[in-house]
């Protein structure tokens, strides 16, 4: 039998700790995360945020745009379990086509998305998948999996110096880069999970998910004309390839269909 390396006891310790104080479970999914915040804490720091952005960013007038992004934000609030929610939806003058939620129930949906998303359904998807964030508590886990990683990079580096005697900056610089890709890594898993989960809640208020892959075909689409598309490789990149989202979210369609209701 063979023995593991010294040094990864404590870094093999601080993963269990982590267990035993941080899990939880993603809600609608049946994936285990790793969350030291609170609930409420979280929600207290994306309320006190978008209030700042509501001082500092212009409020788009256009009462078309309010209109599309307060229906569907109305109709997905009632499906969508977002603790502590404060339910809040705004669209902003920004041409760049995003969409962004903060914990405690506050979205902000940009004027540029709406050439995107074209119709009310794939403003459902981008809302959709933007509060899944929120709903699978992905900040609170990055934070603490920042901390976590930290912790296990600071550990590593000493025993593995004081074991082998290799340079601390060498030493750390290879922990840090392994622990940056796994980062990045994750990133891309939490951004497939929440298109999953966006399909999921667009259904339940009663829009076709299948307008979600339609809607993501679109952005790959505008990426491609705008040359957004070139970038990193896949490995490097905190969101997944269009082609592989789009693949991924055609498979899980069969399951968010059981829950479409017309």
């Amino acid at each position: 039998m063979h023995k593991k390396p010294a040094y990864l006891f404590p870094v093999l310790l601080l993963a269990i700790l982590a267990v035993v104080v941080g899990c939880s479970s993603v809600p609608d999914s049946d994936r285990q995360q790793i969350n030291f915040l609170k609930p409420g804490e979280e929600a207290a720091m994306g309320i006190s945020e978008f209030k700042k952005m509501k001082g500092t960013l212009k409020i788009s007038t256009n009462s078309t745009y309010n209109a599309q992004v307060q229906k569907v934000g109305q109709r997905l609030s009632k499906v969508m379990p977002v603790p502590n929610a404060e339910w809040e939806f705004v669209v902003f003058e920004d041409p760049t086509p995003n969409a962004f939620a903060l914990p405690g129930g506050k979205v902000g949906v940009h004027t540029g998305l709406f050439q995107v998303t074209e119709n009310e359904a794939g403003m459902a998807a981008v809302m959709g998948h933007e509060v899944a964030h929120v709903v699978a508590r992905h900040s609170g886990e990055r934070l603490s999996r920042g901390a976590l990683s930290a912790g296990a990079v600071a550990v590593g580096t000493k025993v593995i110096n004081k074991k082998t005697g290799l340079n601390p900056a060498i030493v750390a610089a290879g922990l840090g880069a392994g622990a940056t890709l796994n980062h990045l890594s994750h990133s891309r898993e939490q951004e497939l999970e929440a298109d999953r989960l966006g399909a999921l809640y667009m259904a339940r208020a009663g829009y076709n998910p299948s307008e979600s892959v339609k809607l993501w075909e679109r952005f790959a689409a505008y990426r491609k004309k705008s040359s957004q598309a070139d970038g990193p490789p896949a490995f490097l990149r905190t969101h997944p390839l269009d082609e592989t989202r789009i693949a991924a979210l055609q498979a899980y369609l069969p399951t968010a269909l059981k829950e479409y209701k017309n």
